[in-house]
């Protein structure tokens, strides 16, 4: 395990940190204020006696020097009884429910969420599409992906100041706040006609409520679970994957029967009951906790060697990871597949991420939560070198995305919760966000430079999907790196 004890963080109150050590995750309480009377009361019971000798009561001469004397002792006692600094004691994972009708609760508010949210970020290659063919057919694709790229880029960085508001003052207003500026932006993408008003309500209202609603769930979770974290991130993120399978479908058949501007608006109705119903459940467990804001707590926390390298290997996997997203229904047209296939895609994508958001979670509490990140990254890449790179065909395409699915699955379930082994519980939210802030970075660049490599070389993907393979196998090397900071080549549950 990693020599580098958790940051420890202490405060008149108390304070919280989470310590991972190989087998469960392990809640600690520190408190560090004992007063005189708490001092006493401990030495008493240890069977020592602070009061004035009773031999001297009643003795006049010895009175005033007994009184000293006793206050002396009492004070030699205050400071021996104050606990050291240094590493507080376990208390035991069983301070996380575990379980519960609570917890489930905030998974299945969680669960509907996600499906919302980033259900529809599954969908980018349906938007991606249309734009290209319709209102903004006279743009090249990549400027068009700047929209989608901008969108997701949004969803996770804002999570940066979402996080702290959470850590700040909890999940409730910036729910309700979320889900209503995104259902308002899904609106005004059914009025849009030109770019920038795609731009303005798709990726930057709507992604902006959108990542508000999304952090808001990913946080509470965490602060119900720890044996089971990862089965339960696996679980409520897997609505994105239903999300996945059925929003595409059903974004297709509207545009072709009702039009694009209806088919936005039914979304919008349908998310905002969904939304509802979220903002009911899901809650944090412990209360917030209002501090200042400082911009140095969010660099601080990449001085954690563990926290910086884990954060730079999502950033180079999801470098890649949207390109397939973004550009295989493009791809899978240029290489003449069927036109009555395409459309299902990414529902057959987003079928197999359901498995791949729930099975590598359970397996993740099982064998290490780094270790099956690892395996899942690098399939991912592999596959995407050796199948999708060189196979031009169309089974050949619909095994990728299969495979695809499943192991991109996994990365999104377990990415929180390898933040969140490493981290301060109390700390989550900002924890959490500075590594979605970095990870953005690669989400909002990767589908652009996607694009402008396909556009260099005349329409041929070859490129683009040697960038995505090459960069998410990248990812998957500076993961083996975090976990050998922390256990070298030992075998153990990472």
């Amino acid at each position: 395990m990693a020599n580098s004890a958790a940051p420890s963080h202490s405060s008149s109150s108390g304070s919280l940190y989470e310590k991972h050590d190989g087998t469960s995750d392990t809640l600690v309480r520190s408190t560090t204020n004992t007063t005189e009377d708490e001092a006493t009361a401990t030495a008493e019971a240890a069977g020592m006696h602070l009061g004035p000798d009773p031999a001297t009561l009643g003795d006049d001469k010895n009175s005033d020097g007994g009184a000293d004397m006793e206050r002396g002792r009492r004070r030699d006692m205050s400071a021996d009884a104050k606990p050291e600094a240094g590493p507080p004691q376990a208390a035991g994972p069983g301070d996380f429910p575990d379980g519960g009708a609570a917890a489930w609760l905030v998974v299945a508010g969680g669960w509907c969420a996600l499906f919302c949210t980033f259900g529809l970020i599954n969908c980018l290659g349906v938007f991606e599409k249309y734009y290209v063919a319709g209102p903004l057919r006279d743009y090249s694709s990549s400027t068009v992906s700047w929209i989608m790229s901008v969108q997701v880029f949004m969803m996770i960085f804002c999570g940066t100041v979402f996080g702290r508001l959470f850590d700040n003052y909890g999940p409730r207003w910036m729910l309700w706040g979320g889900s209503l500026a995104y259902v308002f932006g899904l609106m005004m993408v059914s009025l849009s006609s030109t770019y920038y008003q795609f731009f303005l309500s798709q990726a930057i209202v709507g992604a902006a409520g959108s990542s508000a609603v999304f952090n808001c769930c990913m946080s509470c979770l965490v602060t119900w679970f720890s044996r089971r974290r990862a089965a339960a991130f696996g679980i409520m993120v897997s609505g994105s994957s239903v999300g996945g399978v059925v929003l595409p479908i059903m974004m297709t058949k509207l545009i072709d029967s009702i039009g694009f501007p209806w088919m936005m608006r039914t979304m919008a109705f349908i998310f905002l009951v969904l939304l509802i119903f979220a903002c009911l459940t899901v809650r944090s467990r412990l209360a917030p906790r209002p501090r200042p804001f400082h911009l140095i707590e969010y660099v601080d926390s990449l001085k954690d060697v563990r926290m910086a390298v884990t954060t730079f290997a999502q950033f180079l996997f999801m470098w890649g990871m949207f390109l397939p997203f973004n550009y295989a229904l493009l791809q899978a047209e240029s290489i003449g597949m069927s036109p009555s296939l395409v459309p299902y895609l990414l529902p057959i994508m987003s079928a197999a991420s359901i498995f791949g958001r729930i099975v590598p979670g359970i397996a993740a509490d099982k064998l290490g939560r780094y270790n099956v990140m690892i395996l899942i990254t690098f399939t991912s890449a592999l596959f995407c070198l050796v199948i999708w790179a060189p196979i031009k065909n169309s089974a050949g395409i619909v095994v990728f995305m299969v495979i695809f699915g499943f192991s991109s699955g996994g990365f999104i379930s377990l990415s929180p919760t390898l933040i969140a082994q490493i981290s301060d519980i109390r700390q989550i939210g900002t924890r959490v966000g500075t590594a979605f802030a970095i990870q953005s970075l690669g989400a909002l660049t990767g589908s652009p430079i996607g694009g402008s490599i396909v556009a260099a070389q005349n329409g041929n993907f070859l490129g683009l999907q040697l960038f995505c393979g090459f960069t998410m196998l990248a990812g998957s090397i500076v993961y083996g790196v975090a976990r050998y900071i922390q256990a070298g080549f030992r075998a153990e549950r990472i």
